[in-house]
C-alpha cells in the first residue's frame, strides 16, 4: 500500500486487532503524519461494531479542536462505509505503560513534572468541552524524560455534542467510582484516573490488587487504597497526600480544579525534589506565568515559549552582552538583577521580568548589541534565537511583537520623563 487518499505511506508503524498506524506524509506540506486505519470488519457482533464506530466518530469530531502542545492534533478524519482512517500528530515516543513496572520506574521529580503536564493540558480540554474518561499509561506518550502528549479520545464526552454517549467505556482499573455507577460525568473523573496513574507511576502497582473487574469494582467503590509509601518508601507524606486527594472517592474530598492539583505538584517539586542543574519544565511555566512579560500569552502559548526557549544560569559579575558585538538573541530575566552600562556608565538596573537584546532583534540583520549586560546577581536567563523564534506559531509571535512593542512604548515614556526633567532642572538653573 503506497497511498491512502492524498497521504503517502512511508511504512507501519504498529497495529492491533482492530486497526493499523502507519508513518505518512501528507504532500500538501511535507510533513509526517500518523495514519491510523480501521478495520471494522473484524468486530462481528453488530453491537459492538456500532459502540466501536461510535467512539471513533467522538474522536474524529475533535479534529482541529484540541491545539495544545500535550495533546496529540488530530488532523483529518474520513469515516464511510468502506474506508475509515484518521491523520494524527507523528510524535516518536512510547506509552507511559513502560514507566509502570517496577523494574522502570522514573524518579519522584520527572513523575511530578510528567502529571503537571498532563494537568495543564486536561484542563485545557475542559476548556473546550471535553472530557476524557480513559486517562491511563497506554494513552499518554512519552519521548525522553517528560516531554508527554494525551491521545485516544475516543471515549470522550464532548459537551457541544448533540448525540449519546457511549455507556461502559474506559479501563476498570482507572476508572472514577461515579464512572462504575455511570452517574454523570464532569472533568473530576480524569482527576481521579490521573490520581490513579499516578500511584502506578509512583510504585509500579494499581493502588486496588484485584482478581479479576468485579473484584476491582468493588474496591473501587468501598476500599481506601494504601498511600504509595507503603509500596516505595522515599514517597514523602506530601506526595502520598496529592494522589489520596485525586483519588478520593467523595467529590467534595477530590481537587475540585486542575489548577488545584497542578499547585500542589508544584509546590512538591519546589519544596521536596533536590536543587540541580536542570530547571523542570513544570518550574518553568509556572515562572513564565510570574512573568510581566507573558502577562498576556495564553498556557497553549506558555508551553511553545517553553520549547523554543533556552534556559540558563548565569553566575554573578558575568558579562551577558557586550556593546558593538552581533547578536540578535532576545534575553528575559527569570531570576536575579543585571546592570546595563555604556562606556562605563550605569544606565539602568534590569530585574525579573525584563527584557534585553530586542533592539538588535528588531534591528534585523545590520543589528550590533548598543550596551554591555553584566548579571549583578546570580541570574535565570530565557534566551530565544530569532531564527527559533521565527518558526513560532502565528499566536506566539504576535503575543511577542505586542510584548515588544509595549516595552518599547514604557522605554520610551520614561525616556520623555527624563529629558522633561533634565529641561525643568536646567530652566531652573538659568
Amino acid at each position: 500500500m503506497d497511498k491512502i487518499g492524498k497521504y503517502e505511506i512511508v511504512r507501519e508503524l504498529g497495529h492491533g486487532a482492530t486497526s493499523t498506524v502507519y508513518l505518512a506524509v501528507d504532500p500538501f506540506n511535507q510533513q509526517q503524519v500518523a495514519l491510523k486505519v480501521f478495520n471494522l470488519d473484524v468486530l462481528h457482533d453488530p453491537t459492538r461494531a456500532k459502540a466501536y464506530r461510535k467512539l471513533l466518530l467522538t474522536e474524529a469530531s475533535l479534529a482541529g479542536k484540541l491545539s495544545h502542545p500535550h495533546i496529540v492534533k488530530i488532523f483529518d478524519a474520513v469515516m464511510d462505509s468502506d474506508l475509515n482512517y484518521m491523520v494524527m500528530e507523528y510524535f516518536e515516543g512510547e506509552t507511559l505503560e513502560k514507566y509502570g513496572g517496577v523494574d522502570h520506574l522514573k524518579d519522584l521529580g520527572h513523575i511530578a513534572e510528567i502529571i503537571y503536564k498532563c494537568c495543564k493540558a486536561l484542563e485545557y480540554a475542559q476548556y473546550q468541552g471535553v472530557i476524557h474518561r480513559d486517562i491511563k499509561p497506554a494513552n499518554i506518550l512519552i519521548r525522553g524524560e517528560s516531554d508527554i502528549k494525551i491521545s485516544d479520545f475516543g471515549s470522550a464526552v464532548v459537551e457541544s455534542a448533540q448525540t449519546t454517549q457511549v455507556t461502559g467505556v474506559g479501563s476498570p482499573a482507572y476508572m472514577s467510582p461515579e464512572q462504575i455507577k455511570e452517574q454523570a460525568l464532569t472533568h473530576q473523573t480524569d482527576i481521579y484516573s490521573l490520581g490513579v496513574t499516578m500511584y502506578r507511576l509512583l510504585t509500579g502497582k494499581l493502588p486496588f490488587d484485584a482478581a479479576n473487574n468485579y473484584s476491582m469494582i468493588y474496591q473501587i467503590m468501598n476500599i481506601e487504597p494504601p498511600p504509595p509509601s507503603t509500596f516505595r518508601p522515599e514517597i514523602p507524606a506530601a506526595l502520598d497526600k496529592i494522589v489520596l486527594r485525586a483519588m478520593s472517592k467523595n467529590l467534595d474530598s477530590r481537587y475540585q480544579t486542575w489548577d488545584e492539583f497542578a499547585r500542589d505538584l508544584v509546590s512538591f517539586i519546589s519544596y521536596n525534589v533536590p536543587q540541580q542543574e536542570e530547571i523542570f519544565d513544570t518550574e518553568k511555566f509556572n515562572d513564565l506565568r510570574a512573568l510581566a512579560f507573558f502577562k498576556n500569552f495564553s498556557d497553549v502559548e506558555l508551553w511553545e515559549v517553553l520549547r523554543i526557549s533556552e534556559w540558563r544560569k548565569v553566575a554573578k559579575d558575568e558579562v551577558i552582552l557586550r556593546e558593538g558585538e552581533e547578536g540578535h538573541d532576545v534575553y528575559i530575566i527569570a531570576e536575579g538583577t543585571v546592570r546595563v552600562v555604556k562606556q562605563g556608565r550605569l544606565l539602568s538596573l534590569l530585574h525579573m521580568g525584563d527584557c534585553f537584546g530586542e533592539m538588535a532583534h528588531l534591528a534585523g540583520k545590520e543589528g550590533r548589541r548598543s550596551t554591555d549586560v553584566i548579571s549583578r546577581t546570580e541570574v535565570t536567563l530565557i534566551e530565544i534565537a530569532p531564527e527559533v523564534l521565527s518558526r513560532a506559531s502565528a499566536n506566539c509571535r504576535y503575543q511577542f511583537s505586542e510584548a515588544f512593542l509595549g516595552l518599547l512604548a514604557r522605554r520610551l515614556s520614561m525616556a520623555n520623563t527624563r529629558i522633561s526633567r533634565l529641561l525643568h532642572d536646567h530652566g531652573d538653573e538659568q
